[in-house]
């Protein structure tokens, strides 16, 4: 028996919560070296552009590999098996979208937020005010996903099940992620990142060969194993439809879901930002590529991880365990290398909470600092950077309290439902917007802000009133019904819609800047004056 009843059985709470401590201590003293050098706004929210491709790329592996892919991908495959791999797919693949379409582009364009690429050829502070709450949106679902995922994994693995325990870890959680942020900016960020991401792939590949070598390194024979340990009706495990070919209904659900993952990568603010942070366009796309690397052989360990987890724990232990299918991954460390291993998967699993949540945390707040405050509030006045910098911080202190109150009352959701919430906000109000701006010469600030608004309250709407609040068994509310719309993620609608009504605002607006768009085709394609732009 572990030595707290509700936690994993076998695991050690006190060397769970050791292990996570040296990680907080080791990274925040990371994080406070690194602090010494931030000064400009440039230092604050880009990192002073310091970072090389692949650093970059590896901290953005640790941006993407949240909680949610980790314990959530190999859950389902455990239990789903094919359907499960289809989220690591679609993960994986979207990154093409932003590799070929979104990186260098905005690289070459932008400054430190989306904001700057939408308000280049467009009217200033119309633009930005909605950009920034699109990006305060899209940051608001994701943290509250994060912030759910370790309540999960704290009632999981230090056995704390009462709701006061959790919340009071929920609130640890949030005070060392607003240190992060506080202290350190982007580039204290960037190193939790690169040091979380190093240690989550390391720990995940460590399990692969162990779990790969208890099978003769022959991947038919795990999944054979898997199979086996199933019983009867073990082979759906290989098969497509265990999860979402029981209706038609779930099928079309599905399309949505991929749709929302593959366009909604391309539109995450705090991914978009990562790219501010090399010095020049080449290092952006020599980023994305390093990161593509990364998450891809991240997703196949998940794979092995998965039917591991089904081949050595079962599906039934998983599904009793506390946390459900979240459980699979620290149960097959706990099988694979005892307390020992459990406590470090955990630790990182806690880590990848911790980093993901400030990379969050610091990209709404610079939204907020640099689109609001000094492009709108302060419109013509000259501000001083340290005033602008001083503004973010306190953003990122409210923005940190609004996610632990958020986190407290969202611990019992389902951690992926929001996670692909905030992937359809930013497919359906953010990328219509920023391929139109790219792209199409005719697009205006009337169509800018008919896409994202238009778009923000669709996915928001139909989010509402979807079964994924009300109407069945799993739903947000239990016990009411004010479902109308039949899908749980509402991207298949919302994306086209959004997409339509920046064509259409653009269409019934006269406003055209010809020459801005031409100075903008240009910089985005060739980089030619963004570093002026960038250090003026």
């Amino acid at each position: 028996m572990s030595v707290l009843t509700q936690g994993v059985q076998g695991s050690n709470p006190v060397l769970n919560i050791s292990i996570f401590a040296a990680f907080v201590v080791i990274t925040l003293v990371v994080v406070f070296r690194a602090s010494r050098n931030t000064k400009t706004a440039s230092d604050y929210y880009a990192a002073g552009r310091a970072f090389s491709g692949p650093q970059n790329g590896v901290a953005i592996a640790g941006d993407y590999l949240s909680a949610a892919s980790f314990l959530g991908i190999a859950g389902a495959i455990a239990l789903y098996g094919y359907d499960g791999f289809l989220y690591s797919i679609g993960f994986l693949v979207a990154w093409l979208v932003a590799l070929l379409l979104v990186a260098e582009l905005l690289r070459n364009t932008g400054k430190f937020t989306m904001g700057d690429v939408l308000a280049f050829r467009m009217r200033q502070r119309p633009v930005r005010a909605a950009a920034a709450t699109s990006t305060l949106a899209v940051s608001f679902f994701y943290l509250l996903a994060q912030m759910a995922g370790a309540g999960i994994l704290v009632s999981l693995l230090l056995g704390i099940s009462s709701g006061v325990g959790q919340a009071v870890v929920i609130a640890v959680v949030g005070v060392v992620m607003i240190l992060y942020v506080l202290v350190g900016g982007m580039k204290g960020t960037t190193w939790v990142q690169i040091i979380k991401a190093v240690l989550l792939i390391a720990g995940a590949a460590v399990m692969t060969v162990i779990v790969l070598a208890m099978h003769g390194f022959n991947l038919s024979e795990l999944l054979g194993a898997a199979v086996d340990r199933v019983g009867s009706g073990g082979e759906a495990l290989l098969n497509p439809g265990a999860r979402y070919g029981v209706s038609e209904t779930s099928k079309v659900d599905f399309l949505s879901l991929g749709i929302a993952l593959v366009l909604g990568t391309a539109g995450l603010p705090h991914v978009l930002m990562r790219f501010y942070t090399v010095p020049t366009a080449k290092d952006a796309r020599r980023s994305v590529v390093w990161a593509i690397v990364l998450i891809g052989l991240f997703y196949l360990f998940t794979l092995v991880l998965g039917y591991g987890a089904a081949a050595l724990v079962g599906k039934d232990r998983i599904s009793k365990a506390p946390g459900g299918e979240n459980s699979a991954a620290p149960l097959l460390a706990l099988e694979l290398g005892g307390p020992v291993m459990l406590g470090f998967i955990a630790a990182v699993a806690f880590a990848t909470i911790l980093a993901v949540v400030a990379g969050l945390t610091i990209t709404a707040s610079a939204s907020f600092a640099h689109d609001v405050y000094a492009n709108v509030i302060k419109k013509d006045k000259e501000i001083k950077p340290d005033a602008e910098v001083k503004v973010a911080r306190i953003t990122a202190l409210v923005i940190g309290a609004v996610a632990i109150v958020g986190g407290i009352l969202a611990k019992d959701q389902n951690v992926a439902f929001l996670v692909a919430l905030a992937f359809a906000v930013a497919a359906s109000a953010n990328l219509p917007t920023i391929l139109y701006s790219l792209f199409w010469k005719r697009f205006n600030t009337s169509g800018a802000l008919w896409s994202i608004y238009g778009g923000l309250i669709v996915t928001v709407v139909l989010i509402v009133f979807s079964p994924a609040v009300s109407g069945t068994a799993k739903s947000m509310i239990k016990g009411v019904d004010f479902h109308w719309f039949p899908l749980q993620n509402p991207g298949l609608v919302s994306i086209p819609v959004s997409f339509f009504l920046g064509w259409l605002g653009t269409v019934l607006s006269k406003e055209h800047n010809k020459a801005k768009y031409a100075e903008m085709e240009v910089r985005s394609l060739t980089g030619a004056g963004a570093e002026k732009a960038i250090h003026h």
